[in-house]
């Protein structure tokens, strides 16, 4: 059934999630704020899937009675019901798969979406001024600026999420909640804003500004009509204030100048505007998934105008010079903006790759960097050159007495037969392994069994350090090697002191690329910690602040013991699976000592050392 838009209508402080469409065939549409993009005069083909009800004499088709195509020219675009997709992302650690997510992605169209959205936007702020969201009490009208939905100063709690701060009227929201979650997993892990093109973009070159860059590379009515309120407030500002004062002409004006410029976007392009993923998922490829997703939705549904073919998705990201995950969604770097900022381009047709590809071999600057933006500093390590057992036993003795033990503790030792002995115990007996430069290798035992004793005596050998512990009763440990890490808990401590954590990393890399990498590595991508002291971290987080400390070293070798001990078990996946990955693609031998099977998982270590009752077995994975 086809039939003509007569009007849109949208609450002015529920804009976002509700709106309502009027067909001259006398239906009545409910939607979510998409009604802004529905004009009179626009043809549109609707599908009824349930009846219409009879409200106050109105035919309404509520948000699941129907499907509503847009016709542009011979085009039939979809509008409702929105873009919803079920997507499975495995996650895999040289092949073998170690866990999966199922997400589902759909268009943010109810309040609680909006909700979520403000709760996640708030980890991308570090300062207790900066808030995220604008709410409005129904009770007394106050409009209130937080992060999370609040309780008005009335004592109300019937408060309604009004706007995303920096988002425009013109922004289109993917969000991205997690199924099959655990209690305490949150439920929207990820976020993409979605909007027109920017209306102007200049190019910085050697300090020299090339101005309106994009018409020079590709054709220029694939940007001529974008979201820009402010053109339309200048053409109609005059008219106005003939009208009324200077205040009362600009509140009104700006009211009428978004409406009109939305009716006016129609560009060839999108802009991707914002990506936010929940800093414990980060680093875990949800951010590059989020982009390729949305870059899907734009070209399927035309994001966000929903008429003219997308050609091109644009983002403006001073991120993606410290995360490639845009790369990796197929995005090319291309020039800085003016004020600095890399521009990335994602070709949707035959023809952007044309104009892109063009670009990208006769630019001089662009020829040099061949769209890369965020290419890994980390390289190549200087391999361990030998680490062998020979022999190796391994005897540990000690003398017990009760001589200082009194009263009743006494007795109860007494009573067990436990007086005067010498305890003598071989934790290692004529051990014999080599390992080779560049394996990643997993120890595991019993506690006690003597996991911390193969380390110490690795350690002692590498490092040359003095004292029992670090020496074979008997036998031979050679390891050589450039650089070692070591990690033992209450033995081998990094000293931290009050700087930040990207501080503390920054001064071993002396990169800042390298240490923000390092850092994301080691399971630590939320930007707000990066200015946190050592002191200030969970628990969680040291031990991985630690395992980036090593990492920053580029060890040669690199002993961790109680590897993820401190994390629970799907960080533990996370963290595992990425160091284990940066081992190998650096050549750090890696000998990480742990009791949990989802952690040797995620590590898919080269061989495994099994330790105990004096003995090492070894096996080849």
């Amino acid at each position: 059934m086809r039939a003509k838009v007569v009007s849109h209508e949208l609450p002015k402080h529920r804009h976002r999630w509700f709106g309502v469409v009027e067909l001259d065939n006398g239906l009545t549409l409910y939607m979510s704020g998409i009604a802004a993009w529905l004009f009179e005069g626009d043809e549109v083909e609707i599908v009824i899937k349930g009846e219409p009800k009879d409200v106050h004499g109105r035919k309404i088709l509520f948000f699941d009675d129907y499907e509503l195509y847009r016709i542009y020219g011979k085009d039939k675009i979809k509008v409702w019901e929105v873009f919803s997709k079920k997507i499975e992302l495995p996650r895999l650690s040289f092949g073998k798969e170690v866990y999966r997510y199922r997400i589902l992605a759909r268009e943010a169209i109810y309040e609680k979406d909006f909700e979520k959205i403000a709760e996640l936007e708030q980890y991308h702020y570090a300062s207790q001024k900066s808030k995220v969201a604008l709410w409005k009490c129904y009770d007394c009208g106050t409009l209130i600026e937080a992060n999370t939905k609040p309780e008005c100063e009335c004592g109300s709690r019937n408060v309604h999420i009004v706007e995303i701060k920096g988002s425009t009227p013109a922004s289109r929201f993917l969000i991205f909640e997690l199924l099959d979650r655990q209690p305490y997993e949150p439920e929207v892990v990820a976020y993409v804003r979605v909007d027109p093109p920017v209306p102007l973009m200049h190019r910085k070159i050697d300090g020299e500004v090339v101005e309106n860059i994009r018409e020079k590379v590709f054709p220029e009515e694939w940007f001529e009509n974008v979201f820009s309120p402010e053109n339309v407030f200048r053409e109609l500002f005059s008219e106005l204030r003939k009208k009324y004062s200077l205040k009362i002409a600009r509140h009104k004006l700006w009211e009428k100048a978004s409406k009109e410029a939305m009716k006016r976007c129609n560009s060839a392009a999108s802009r991707i505007a914002r990506v936010v993923v929940h800093p414990d998922y980060r680093a875990d490829g949800i951010g590059a998934f989020a982009v390729r997703t949305a870059v899907e939705w734009i070209s399927e549904r035309r994001i966000p105008e929903m008429r003219m073919k997308k050609h091109l998705v644009e983002t403006i990201a001073q991120m993606a010079r410290f995360n490639p995950f845009f790369e990796k969604a197929g995005f090319y770097y291309v020039w800085d903006t003016a004020s600095g900022k890399p521009v990335l381009y994602k070709p949707l047709s035959k023809e952007a790759e044309m104009y892109l590809k063009k670009f990208l071999e006769s630019d001089e600057i662009a020829r040099r960097h061949g769209g890369r933006l965020c290419v890994s500093r980390y390289g190549k390590v200087k391999k361990l050159e030998k680490l062998r057992f020979e022999g190796v036993s391994k005897l540990f003795r000690s003398f017990l007495d009760l001589d200082d033990v009194k009263g009743d503790v006494r007795k109860v030792l007494e009573s067990f037969g436990v007086k005067q002995r010498v305890v003598e115990r071989y934790v290692l007996r004529d051990v014999n392994f080599e390992i080779k430069p560049g394996e990643v290798v997993a120890v595991v035992g019993a506690s006690g069994s003597g996991k911390t004793t193969l380390l110490r005596l690795i350690a002692g050998s590498a490092m040359n350090l003095e004292g029992e512990a670090y020496r074979p009763s008997s036998g031979k440990v050679e390891v050589v090697a450039d650089s070692v890490a070591v990690l033992i808990p209450s033995e081998f401590e990094p000293e931290v002191g009050e700087k930040s954590i990207l501080e503390l990393i920054y001064e071993i890399t002396e990169d800042i690329f390298l240490a923000v990498e390092v850092l994301n590595r080691a399971g630590i991508s939320d930007a707000v910690l990066y200015r946190a002291r050592f002191g200030e971290l969970s628990t969680g987080q040291k031990e991985r602040f630690k395992l980036a400390l090593c990492l920053a070293k580029r060890p040669s070798l690199m002993l961790v013991d109680e590897f993820a001990a401190h994390l629970d078990e799907m960080t533990a996946v996370r963290v595992a699976r990425k160091i284990s990955e940066l081992a190998r693609d650096a050549g750090i031998t890696l000998i990480a000592v742990t009791h949990r099977k989802e952690v040797i998982d995620a590590l898919s270590p080269d061989r495994i050392l099994y330790v105990g009752y004096g003995g090492v077995m070894e096996s080849i994975t």
